[in-house]
């Protein structure tokens, strides 16, 4: 009787994977495609001014590989760079200035805000001071872009032309990450795949409330800036690209996001340690630092992620059929919905049914990341650890 109870669990589980499984696949949005790339557009008759921010904390060893891609850039109009050096301790502003001399190409001004004060991320801090200096040049786009961001040469061009015809307020590319060591392999497509999953790309173009960013490049209109009062509006962000798309969309403004072609981060994720890090120093802050979500994520992740290969196991094991059909399926669906995303990266197709295996690894990540602030040592960006929003003052 107990035997049969378990097989029993084990049954529904699996076909409780299962449907969840086809819910996303034909519910979500359709997340697991990787055809949301630039909207169609027509260059404009009279090119806008643009100012690039470039928000920089001891960047030395990137810089080279995507500082002179902007400087390089092919845009008809006016633009200027505007490097914000955030307390760097390995010489990379000076660096800047040097590549800049050396590459020539369009005017660079370095900045150094200072220390942010009490209620601010430092990422944003450093963008408020870039936004500071360029709004002396009176733009109408600012391109927010990091430091690790190599753009293609006709980058600024191809997205100030689809802002103007598609009259969006924000335009943003989330950019092709490295994907070169063991680890970058299996983890990498996995981030992409699963924040698109969240925030399916195709619904943040639409009316609804989805809307995300992906902050190595983003677009904004000058003046829809001013308006929602950014970066002020969202200081204590952490997640700051999800907030800013946020803030934009919910005060009236149009977001598009989707995959980019010829825009590539040129930061290295050698070893699992790193990749554990860039993900766990926000995923808690993505669950707004809540118990009840975690726990609800760490039981759907469970779910949908690892029942299915569970089931199969299990249902070889004991004999029982019904449970390794249904895990099966769902492993198959999710495997399925997976190959976009390698593709796209370039990946050996026989990384898809390890998905799970990667899902394990996030589950723990986000679990880290949530013990991580219970410890007091709240996130973290460049070296700058954060106090939890919780303790954090609010200026008003």
């Amino acid at each position: 009787m107990v035997q049969t109870a378990r097989v029993s669990a084990v049954v529904w589980t699996a076909a409780g994977s299962l449907l969840a499984w086809l819910w996303l696949l034909l519910c979500q949005g359709f997340f697991w495609r990787t055809d949301v790339r630039l909207p169609s557009r027509v260059e404009p008759a009279a090119w806008p001014s643009v100012c690039v921010v470039v928000p920089a904390r001891d960047e030395a060893a990137v810089l080279p590989a995507a500082l002179p891609s902007l400087l390089a850039q092919d845009y008809p109009g006016r633009a200027e760079v505007f490097l914000v050096d955030d307390g760097s301790s390995d010489g990379t502003g000076e660096l800047a200035r040097d590549l800049a001399g050396r590459h020539g190409g369009l005017p660079l001004t370095v900045g150094s805000p200072g220390e942010p004060p009490a209620g601010w991320t430092g990422k944003l801090w450093a963008v408020r001071h870039g936004i500071a200096l360029a709004r002396a040049r009176e733009p109408e786009y600012l391109l927010l872009t990091d430091a690790d961001i190599a753009h293609a040469p006709d980058s600024l061009r191809e997205l100030v032309a689809a802002a103007r015809s598609g009259g969006f307020d924000v335009v943003s590319q989330m950019a092709r990450l490295r994907v070169a060591s063991v680890w970058e392999r299996l983890v990498v497509p996995a981030f992409v795949y699963f924040f698109a999953q969240l925030y399916p790309f195709r619904r943040i173009a639409g009316p609804g409330r989805t809307a995300a960013a992906a902050g190595g490049c983003v677009l904004l209109r000058a003046e829809t800036a001013e308006r929602a009062r950014i970066p002020d509006a969202i200081r204590h962000a952490v997640i700051d690209d999800v907030a800013l798309a946020r803030t934009v969309k919910h005060g009236g403004g149009r977001v598009w996001l989707g995959l980019a072609e010829r825009v590539d981060s040129v930061r290295p994720y050698p070893r699992l340690h790193d990749l554990w890090r860039m993900v766990s120093r926000s995923a808690y802050a993505q669950l707004r630092h809540n118990v009840l979500l975690l726990a609800g994520t760490v039981a759907g992740l469970a779910l949908v992620y690892l029942v299915p290969p569970v089931a199969v196991l299990a249902g070889l094991a004991t004999g029982r059929a019904p449970a390794a059909v249904l895990g099966g399926l769902a492993w198959l669906i999710m495997a399925g919905t997976y190959v976009p995303m390698l593709r796209y990266y370039r990946q050996p197709l026989w990384l898809a049914p390890l998905l799970p295996f990667t899902a394990f690894l996030y589950l723990l990540m986000t679990v880290d990341s949530a013990v991580q602030h219970y410890r007091g040592r709240g996130a973290a960006w460049k070296g700058r650890t954060y106090a939890r929003p919780d303790a954090v003052p609010d200026e008003g």
